[in-house]
């Protein structure tokens, strides 16, 4: 009895140094996670000994032992198949098959909702965006592609029962695109008005077919010539890997069906591109004419090749935030802003990197503080000057504008944006680029004015220098 406790325990042993000698026997992992995995860390670093080598070794560790995908997946098999539950941390189980996207729980529950000045910011960000490229004789577009528990929630689990609100962001952003005049392509009124399913079970995104719908629903918004796919041929085939199935099952992934058009591509790529989802793509298109400039994210992916087969010339950018010097660059005619819904709270943080422009000061505007505004900062980018900084929020309403005046000159009005400061959101924050050579060299007085109405008023006065940025 007591050598077969012995034998027991040495093979329990032996295998639990499986995963370990592995990792020295160069057996290597690819991680299905959509990140970069550690480096094995050094005893000593540039500063000293390395009093952090135990912690960042165990971290290695646990990245790269071997045979972790098939560990992973053996233990994602039994919870999510077997128990219903699901073990990635971004991935929601639901039912009859389906997985969620984790970053879109919140809003499907209504429990982190946008606050009001935080989605004014966003519409109000997007208005001057579009004003700006309308002054260039730039056609502008923005759209949203839908969660998919947004369409297709009846296969989200348990969740129904503790949703708070369920109207989303979304629903409550596009009453401020129309107040502000956004030209704006609804893809989920589209998407709702079809009985076909067009997102993928396992994946957090449409399919082929539900990005012909949606490329061809933009291109009508922009009154853009282009070829219909509603009656053209496709294949079916049972070949697509979806992320959310990957992240969940890295070596169980269960093929779906996706949509491949008989029509083939008639455009073709500018350099190397390893997969549309290329941070930027430049298209070129002979047979037709246009330039596109798409800023957009995921979703894009599939979109690319309808947009592309459309203009003599694109470029698709998952840059943030917008750099709206693309624009000259590319001589562009259109520009596309496509952004998921799950990350409308972050698009709101992000102001476009574009020159403001002045605006006389008419008439008599109040002082009320001197004082109303907070890290207030002038930094300088090259050829720009960069502006920030926060209204208190006595100063603030729902849908006041923020503008600056520099030296006692014209105005400029800033880009409303939510910030991060201590771990919470503050929906007052501004920022402004200016060319460099608006500004004195030194020093500069400014002044922060907020506009309720008609209403004009300074509420922050100081002097301040620029500081360089690299």
């Amino acid at each position: 009895m007591k050598k077969l406790k012995y034998l027991y325990c040495t093979v329990f042993f032996c295998i639990c140094l499986i995963p370990f000698l592995g990792v020295f026997l160069g057996k290597s992992e690819v991680s299905s996670e959509n990140r970069e995995l550690s480096e094995f860390p050094s005893l000593k670093t540039e500063t000293g000994w390395n009093t952090n080598w135990l912690s960042d070794a165990g971290d290695y560790f646990q990245e790269h032992f071997a045979f972790r995908n098939e560990m992973v997946t053996a233990n994602a098999v039994i919870n999510g198949k077997v128990l219903g539950v699901s073990t990635a941390g971004g991935v929601i189980q639901g039912t009859d098959g389906w997985l969620y996207y984790k970053d879109s729980l919140a809003d499907y529950l209504g429990t982190e909702p946008m606050s009001d000045r935080a989605l004014f910011n966003l519409a109000h960000n997007l208005s001057m965006m579009q004003e700006y490229l309308q002054k260039k004789g730039v056609q502008f577009l923005f759209t949203v592609a839908p969660n998919k528990n947004t369409l297709y929630g009846k296969n989200m689990p348990y969740y129904d029962s503790v949703i708070v609100d369920e109207k989303h962001n979304l629903d409550r952003l596009k009453p401020y695109l129309e107040e502000e005049g956004v030209a704006y392509a609804d893809l989920q009124e589209l998407f709702e008005g079809e009985d076909e399913i067009l997102y993928h079970k396992r994946d957090s995104h449409w399919n082929n077919k539900g990005a012909a719908m949606a490329g061809s629903y933009l291109m009508d918004m922009l009154g853009k010539a282009h070829d219909s796919y509603e009656e053209e041929a496709y294949e079916i085939r049972a070949d697509f890997e979806g992320d959310l199935d990957k992240m969940l099952y890295p070596l169980a992934m269960t093929a779906e069906e996706e949509i491949y058009y008989e029509k083939g591509d008639i455009f073709a790529y500018v350099g190397e591109v390893s997969s549309n989802f290329d941070p930027r793509i430049t298209t070129v298109n002979p047979s037709k004419t246009g330039s596109l400039v798409m800023y957009r994210d995921s979703f894009g992916n599939a979109l690319l090749p309808f947009m592309a087969n459309a203009y003599g010339n694109a470029y698709f950018s998952r840059g943030v935030p917008y750099q709206l010097s693309d624009v000259d660059t590319n001589a562009a005619d259109t520009v596309i802003a496509e952004r998921a819904e799950r990350f409308l709270p972050e698009m709101s943080q992000a102001a476009p990197v574009m020159e403001a422009g002045a605006e006389q000061r008419d008439g008599t505007v109040e002082t009320i503080a001197s004082d109303g505004a907070d890290d207030v900062q002038m930094k300088s980018f090259g050829p720009r000057v960069q502006i920030t900084g926060r209204v208190r929020k006595e100063y603030l309403d729902t849908r006041t504008e923020i503008y600056v005046s520099l030296n006692g000159g014209d105005l400029y009005e800033a880009v409303p944006v939510c910030v991060e400061t201590d771990g919470e959101t503050d929906d007052g924050g501004f920022s402004l680029y200016l060319a460099a050579d608006k500004l004195l060299t030194g020093e500069n007085s400014i002044e922060i004015i907020t506009k309720d109405g008609e209403s004009f008023k300074i509420i922050y006065q100081n002097t301040l220098k620029e500081e360089q940025t690299q």
